[in-house]
C-alpha cells in the first residue's frame, strides 16, 4: 500500500465541518495530516483532502468516520440547495445515501408486512375454520413476544448497536415467515403452528423497532428529521396499500402461504439495505449493567409528563379500539362485505390515507406537534362506526383513508418530538418504553375482543372504543406538558 492516501469526498457546503467533529483530534497528533477544506461560493461545493503517512489499520476507521461524515452532510445539488420550495422540501431526505438505502429496504419490508394480516387471518379462518377468537388468538401470538423482548431489545439497540439489532431481528423475522409460509402451503399448521412462528416474528419486531427510532438521527440532518420521519412513515404506509391489497387477491386466487413468504423475501431485501449503510464508528459499550441501563431508560421516559401521559393514552386505545377494529373487522368482512377481498380494500384505503397524511407532513410544521397529533385521531370513530353498521365497503374505505391520514400525521409528530427532545444515547431505551406501554394491553384487546363481542354485541364493541380514544384525546389536551411541547422546544 502506498504511503501516501487520498481520500477525496465531496460536501455540498461548509456544514461538513460540523460533521466531521475535529479529524485533526479524531486521528492524533502523531499521524501527519494535511484536511484542505475549499469553498465554492458559486457552486456551492467544497472538497476535503485527507493525507496520511504512514497507512495503517487505525486510518481505515478514520477514512469511515469521514465518509459517514459525507454521507450524513447531504448530497444535495446545487439546485435543490437554492430551491427551498421545489423538491429540497418535499424529498430532501432522500438526498442523503445513508437514508435512501434505508427507505428503499424499509419500502420492501413494509410491503411484506402489510400482506402479513389478511394472510394469516384468513389462513386460521380457512384452513382450521376458526373463529373471531381463533384470529385474536393468532394476533396476539406476534404481540405477547413483542412485549416481553421490547426493554431488552431498547437496552441492546443502545449497548451493541442499533444496525448490529436490526440485522439480527430482520434474519429471525425472515426464517420464521419463510417456515410458516412453506407449512401453510404443504400442510395444516396446528394452532401451535400458528402461535409458534408469528411469536419469532414478533420477538424479531421487538428489537427491530426501538433500534430504528433511534438509527434515523444517525443516517439524516438533524434539519431534515422531521421529513425523513415522514418518509419512514410513507414506508409503512405505502405497505398498508400495496401489502393488504395484494394479500387479499393471492388470498381469493390462490393460497395465504404465498403472502408469508413474500413478507420473507422483504425482509430479506431489508437485510441488504441495512447492510450497505455508512456509519460513524460504533460508541464503546457502556460499563453499566443491564439493570443499570433499563433504569436510565425508566427515569428519562418517566421524568416526561408529555411522553408517559401520551403513552398511557395510547395503550387503552389500542386495546378497545384498535384491536376490535382488526378482528372484528375481518370477521365482518368474511361474513357481510365479501370477504379478503373487501377486507384488503379496506386496509388498504387506511394505507392510501396514510400516504396522503405522510405527503402532507413532508412540508407541514405545527409549532405544537403533540396538539396536532392528538386532534388527528378524532377522526377514528367513523370508520369504527361504518364498519359495526356494515356500512357498505366505499364509505368504509372512506373513513379507514381518513384513519390513515390520522396515524400518519401523528406518527411524524411523535417520533420528531422524541427524537429532539431524547437523548441520543438513551434514545433506543426510551422509545422501548414508548413500544411497551404503547402495546402492553394490545394482546388482552385481541385475546378478549371475540368472546366480549359474543356478550355485548360487534356494535357495543365499536361504540366503547371510540368513546375511549375521544375521552383519552380529551385528557391529553388537559395536560399542560402536552400543549406546552412546541417544535424544537421542551417540555416537561
Amino acid at each position: 500500500m502506498s504511503d501516501d492516501l487520498a481520500v477525496l469526498l465531496s460536501h455540498p457546503c461548509r456544514q461538513c465541518v460540523g460533521h466531521l467533529h475535529e479529524p485533526s483530534q479524531i486521528i492524533g497528533e502523531k499521524h501527519r495530516i494535511a484536511v484542505d477544506l475549499v469553498n465554492n461560493s458559486r457552486q456551492c461545493h467544497a472538497v476535503v483532502e485527507v493525507r496520511l503517512r504512514p497507512f495503517s489499520h487505525r486510518h481505515r476507521e478514520t477514512i469511515a468516520q469521514i465518509r459517514w461524515a459525507a454521507d450524513n452532510c447531504g448530497r444535495s445539488d446545487h439546485a435543490l440547495a437554492s430551491n427551498p420550495m421545489g423538491l429540497e422540501k418535499w424529498m430532501g431526505a432522500l438526498r442523503e445515501r445513508n437514508f435512501r438505502l434505508y427507505f428503499l429496504g424499509q419500502l420492501t419490508s413494509a410491503i411484506g408486512t402489510g400482506m402479513t394480516p389478511v394472510a394469516l387471518s384468513f389462513a386460521v379462518l380457512a384452513l382450521r375454520h376458526g373463529s373471531a377468537s381463533d384470529v385474536g388468538v393468532v394476533l396476539a401470538a406476534q404481540t405477547v413476544p413483542l412485549l416481553i423482548f421490547l426493554l431488552v431489545g431498547g437496552v441492546a439497540g443502545d449497548r451493541f448497536g442499533r444496525r448490529r439489532m436490526m440485522l439480527g431481528a430482520d434474519v429471525l423475522r425472515a426464517s420464521a415467515e419463510t417456515a410458516l409460509g412453506l407449512w401453510i402451503l404443504f400442510g395444516h399448521p396446528p394452532l401451535w403452528g400458528f402461535l409458534l412462528l408469528p411469536a419469532l416474528v414478533g420477538t424479531g419486531t421487538a428489537f427491530f423497532m426501538p433500534s430504528l427510532t433511534g438509527l434515523i438521527p444517525q443516517i439524516v440532518r438533524d434539519d431534515r428529521l422531521a421529513q425523513a420521519n415522514a418518509l419512514n412513515g410513507l414506508t409503512f404506509s405505502i405497505g398498508s396499500i400495496i401489502g393488504p391489497s395484494i394479500a387479499g387477491v393471492i388470498v381469493a386466487t390462490t393460497n395465504p402461504g404465498w403472502a408469508i413468504l413474500a413478507d420473507a423475501l422483504s425482509y430479506v431485501l431489508s437485510v441488504w439495505s441495512l447492510a450497505a449503510l455508512r456509519l460513524g464508528p460504533a460508541r464503546e459499550a457502556s460499563a453499566d449493567s443491564f439493570y443499570a441501563q433499563l433504569r436510565r431508560g425508566w427515569s428519562e421516559f418517566w421524568s416526561r409528563t408529555w411522553l408517559w401521559a401520551t403513552v398511557m393514552v395510547a395503550s387503552f386505545s389500542n386495546m378497545a379500539m384498535w384491536a376490535p377494529f382488526m378482528v372484528l373487522g375481518a370477521v365482518i368482512s368474511k361474513e357481510s362485505l365479501g370477504g379478503a377481498t373487501a377486507w384488503g380494500t379496506i386496509l388498504g384505503a387506511e394505507g392510501a390515507g396514510a400516504v396522503v397524511g405522510g405527503v402532507a407532513m413532508l412540508s407541514l410544521r405545527f409549532s405544537r406537534p403533540l396538539v396536532a397529533a392528538s386532534l388527528s385521531l378524532l377522526v377514528w370513530p367513523y370508520p369504527m362506526l361504518v364498519l359495526a353498521y356494515r356500512a357498505p365497503v366505499p364509505v368504509i374505505a372512506v373513513g379507514a383513508f381518513l384513519g390513515g391520514a390520522s396515524f400518519a400525521i401523528f406518527d411524524t409528530q411523535w417520533q420528531t418530538t422524541m427524537q429532539r427532545e431524547i437523548p441520543s444515547e438513551v434514545l433506543s431505551r426510551v422509545s422501548s418504553y414508548d413500544w411497551f406501554g404503547s402495546l402492553i394491553f394490545l394482546p388482552l384487546g385481541y385475546a378478549v375482543v371475540g368472546p366480549v363481542a359474543s356478550v355485548l354485541g360487534i356494535h357495543a364493541m365499536f361504540i366503547i372504543g371510540s368513546a375511549c380514544l375521544v375521552v383519552g384525546v380529551g385528557v391529553l389536551l388537559l395536560i399542560p406538558a402536552v400543549r406546552q411541547i412546541r417544535a424544537g422546544a421542551g417540555g416537561t
